[in-house]
């Protein structure tokens, strides 16, 4: 998890990142079948992020347990997932579910390709129309 040499440091001596792995630790200690994750990376900045989503792709294919993850960031939950569901406002519904057909392992740069990019702004599309009309129309 790279945190080797940090073992006697307290949490709040460690980077938010640093912070975030000893965290994903904590919940996978016991081989949990289901993690719950809502919004792990949202106050990472870019590189540690996406480092952490690295993270998470490696142990989830060592380990295959069952992830439940809330993003606002749509090419995070692309890169990371099987399935995508998009939410309304309040009340939260699922008002789409869309199967995410990448190859995997996913590779980091494939978040820079056409055929995820298509995805995140497929998905961008739906949320938009359904902000406008209020819509909650499922695909």
């Amino acid at each position: 998890m790279g945190l080797k040499g940090y073992e006697r440091q307290y949490p709040w001596q460690l980077s938010g990142g640093m912070q975030q792995r000893a965290s994903i630790c904590r919940a996978l200690i016991h081989e949990p079948k289901m993690l719950l994750l809502d919004e792990p990376f949202g106050a990472l900045d870019v590189f540690t992020r996406e480092e952490l989503w690295c993270i998470l792709r490696d142990l989830w294919t060592e380990q295959r347990f069952n992830v439940i993850l809330v993003t606002h960031d749509l090419r995070e939950s692309v890169f990371l997932a099987d399935t995508v569901y998009v939410m309304s406002k309040s009340p939260g519904r699922f008002v789409l579910q869309r199967q995410i057909d990448l190859p995997r392992p996913r590779d980091l740069e494939i978040t820079y390709t056409k055929e995820l990019t298509d995805i995140v702004h497929e998905l961008r599309g739906h949320i938009g129309a359904i902000r406008k009309t209020g819509s909650t129309t499922s695909s």
